[in-house]
């Protein structure tokens, strides 16, 4: 096991292209003449293919550092590129899945998924074909015709999930996505988000509070500091490939918990 800090963040697969960079990432509020910092001089890459999460303690800047690489702030300092490109046109490129409810309640599990696709004037039956295949990835073959009342809170964001892929982003931006749910749905959907991820190679960025779920999942994990919030330490999980949640209980797992949580527990001290 080993860890690293970085500055800027670089994952270790060279060979594979850059698919998100940011660049001294900084958002500040109030005055300006007496600022409040969230998040200050932030960089790192993320090649194609590669599942991060970013942890930190609350209020360190980490939704806020979402809604920048979202596309959701226009004024911030730095720069995000997607395939090196920079400006508005890259929020096409980036899809987002939310803590919030986000299912469309008078909507199908089918039209909630289709959603995006009747945006982009794709076909009736073509949009519903595709629906159907990113309702069966999620694990929801079946469900088509259930409006979200009738599902389950985990099943509503694998709805999301999928509504949010069927408009094919480069990059998938996650923020606490199931966090309102109980540990264990929460450790069986991040089974099928790996599942998920290995079979579209999504480019994947998951903002989280969840060490485990954190470990879980994550090629690397982005340690930040109290506010303003940057980069402290980033961690290769260098646990084998394909994971599922059995591995949870194992000697190495918990190593990568432990040292995540010493330096996270430092910072979370300084947040209160």
């Amino acid at each position: 096991m080993t860890a690293s800090s970085v500055m800027p963040f670089k994952p270790k697969d060279s060979q594979q292209p850059t698919a998100l960079s940011l660049r001294q990432v900084g958002k500040s509020y109030g005055a300006a003449e007496t600022p409040i910092w969230a998040v200050q001089d932030f960089s790192f890459d993320v090649k194609q293919g590669e599942f991060i999460s970013i942890i930190g303690p609350s209020g360190c800047g980490k939704s806020t550092l979402f809604s920048i690489i979202g596309g959701f702030f226009s004024r911030y300092d730095g720069t995000v590129l997607v395939d090196g490109k920079t400006g508005p046109d890259i929020r096409r490129s980036i899809g987002s899945v939310f803590q919030q409810e986000s299912t469309f309640p008078w909507r199908t599990a089918l039209n909630n998924v289709a959603f995006p696709l009747e945006a982009m004037g794709i076909a009736k039956t073509e949009r519903h074909a595709q629906a159907k295949e990113l309702l069966a990835l999620v694990g929801l073959a079946g469900f088509d015709n259930h409006y979200p009342s009738e599902m389950s809170g985990g099943m509503r964001q694998r709805v999301a999930i999928a509504r949010t892929l069927a408009a094919k982003p480069k990059i998938l931006l996650m923020d606490e996505p199931f966090a309102a749910l109980d540990e264990q749905t929460r450790m069986l959907l991040g089974d099928k988000v790996l599942q998920i991820q290995q079979s579209l190679k999504q480019t994947t960025l998951l903002i989280t509070h969840n060490i485990t779920e954190a470990v879980q999942l994550s090629d690397r994990v982005i340690i930040m500091t109290h506010r303003p919030g940057t980069i402290k330490r980033v961690i290769d999980i260098d646990l084998p490939r394909p994971r599922t949640s059995e591995m949870i209980g194992t000697e190495l797992f918990s190593r990568f918990v432990g040292e995540i949580w010493a330096d996270l527990r430092v910072e979370a001290a300084r947040a209160m």
